[in-house]
């Protein structure tokens, strides 16, 4: 009877395991679907917002009507993402999961509240004195179309109180991690977008273009306003309990130091474009082309590896562990994939903007233009690679302050160096970036000193130079061939370095 019994006991305790091992299994697949869904649809509303930026080229060119057309729709977006997104989501996600259910709600609509009037009091202001604005950001606009930037950025004016309240509502789905949600609302408003300028490039003339693209803008605005609010009302809020609830908002100055950490660096490639503007109609137009391709890679490898880091750190530090590691993981990891992506960018730069742009009422001559430029703006991504790690160590550190520094010392390189030309201002770029990230590594000597791999880093950037230095010279008659050669260099740079790194081969084993 006892064997028995043991043997009882011990296939329960199998039975058990197995019925463990399947949840886990369960729950792994589970967050892998999600995690893939996530990145199918980021990728989606990525290659979506290219599209829109080829459906412009082909609509305007690189006329002066394509430099109001590029304010107007990304204006509103812009002051946004400058004076509240990114500070919002710094701010508020670490400060909501400290509060209970009612006071997030009543924080949030504090916030949503404040920066509507904000918007509001912006839009008054710019309805009634767009010059100043409009000048500043696109001051090469020839004086025959001086009338259409006005209204441009008076019809972008009217959705300011909208673009600010979709940023606090993008940051409640941030904290509650519906990541449909939050890619999901630049699919609704690009979708928009684009059949509003096919249909006013080919069906509209004249006076009547600036009209009927403020209304389209409109309408992309409040989709996106609505599809965040449905989102969030169909969310089951879970009922947390933090150890230490809090009531209110963080202090004012949390605030301004969030604001300037995370508003300069979206400020460096607007400064940039109004740069470029001082040569004429169509080259803020131009270079808004190219550093639309130099953004995706940023976006989809770069921001995505952060974004994946933070929470690891942010929670060893939290709980009073060593971050070298995950510190370490994120540096070479993010600088490989940069190093592959600037390579490939720089190598396949006129294939990629044939294929986007080389159509409509762009002419071969911009086309190439844009190819150019992209390719020497692919050079701003290993810098980025740097300071996007750097800035989530700082925050995770408290150390704002130093990240609002180097971009604020990365600012004035590109406001210094830039002015020289418009044709210095993509090299204005990478110094910008240069000096925002060595403030940064200052700022964080102890911490990098033992987490940064400079060995397996040189990897990469040798691989990177060589490569580039090798093949940049080689001339194929097919584009396609070029495009794929310009790919093939990028996986061999990162095959050769999942080999020779014990760091890339320990993260794709996970």
């Amino acid at each position: 009877m006892t064997g028995e019994t043991v043997d009882f006991s011990f296939s329960r305790k199998r039975a058990r395991a197995r019925h463990c091992r399947a949840r886990i299994i369960a729950a792994m697949s589970t967050y892998l679907r999600a995690a893939m869904a996530s990145l199918v649809l980021m990728l989606f509303s990525r290659v979506l917002g290219l599209v829109r930026e080829s459906m412009l080229a082909a609509s305007f060119g690189t006329t002066a009507m394509a430099d109001v057309v590029v304010v107007m729709i990304t204006l509103p977006d812009i002051v946004a993402n400058v004076l509240a997104t990114g500070a919002l989501g710094l701010v508020l996600v670490p400060w909501w999961a400290r509060q209970l259910p009612a006071a997030q709600a009543a924080s949030q609509k504090r916030v949503a509240l404040a920066l509507s009037g904000v918007g509001a009091a912006l839009a008054l202001g710019l309805l009634l004195w767009p010059a100043p604005l409009a000048h500043l950001l696109a001051p090469g606009v020839s004086e025959s179309h001086q009338a259409a930037l006005l209204a441009g950025v008076r019809w972008s004016a009217l959705a300011l109180p909208l673009s600010f309240t979709a940023a606090v509502w993008y940051t409640r789905l941030q904290h509650e991690r519906d990541v449909v949600g939050m890619y999901g609302m630049n699919v609704a408003h690009t979708s928009v977008v684009i059949p509003v300028l096919a249909g006013v490039a080919f069906f509209y003339s004249g006076a009547h273009v600036v009209g009927w693209l403020g209304l389209g803008l409109l309408a992309a605005v409040g989709l996106r306003l609505g599809w965040l609010h449905w989102r969030m009302s169909r969310l089951a809020h879970a009922a947390r309990t933090p150890q230490a609830p809090v009531e209110g908002l963080p202090a004012w100055r949390i605030w301004c130091w969030a604001g300037l950490a995370t508003g300069l660096p979206v400020a460096l490639p607007v400064v940039a474009r109004s740069l470029v503007s001082s040569g004429g109609d169509g080259a803020l137009a131009t270079f808004n082309y190219a550093w639309k391709l130099v953004e995706l890679p940023n976006l989809l490898a770069i921001q995505l590896v952060t974004a994946l880091a933070f929470p690891a750190l942010a929670r060893a530090h939290a709980e009073g562990r060593g971050i070298a590691v995950q510190l370490r993981s994120a540096f070479v990891l993010s600088w490989t994939l940069a190093c592959a992506a600037a390579l490939g960018l720089a190598l396949g730069a006129q294939p990629v903007a044939d294929l986007l742009f080389g159509w409509g009422r762009m002419e071969s001559r911009h086309v190439d233009e844009v190819a150019r430029w992209s390719a020497w703006g692919a050079w701003t991504l290993l810098p980025q690679a740097l300071v996007a790690v750097l800035v989530s160590l700082l925050a995770t550190l408290g150390r704002m302050r130093a990240a609002a520094l180097g971009y604020a010392l990365g600012l004035t390189a590109l406001l210094l160096y830039g002015a020289q030309g418009p044709r210095e201002v993509m090299f204005a770029l990478v110094l910008a970036f240069a000096v925002a990230a060595v403030v940064m590594l200052f700022a964080a000597r102890r911490e990098v000193a033992a987490a940064l791999a400079w060995r397996e880093m040189a990897l990469p950037a040798g691989l990177c130079a060589a490569l580039w230095a090798g093949l940049r010279g080689v001339s194929l008659d097919n584009p396609w061939l070029t495009l794929v050669g310009a790919g093939l260099a990028a996986g061999l740079l990162m095959g050769l370095c999942v080999l020779a790194s014990p760091v890339l081969r320990s993260l794709l084993r996970r």
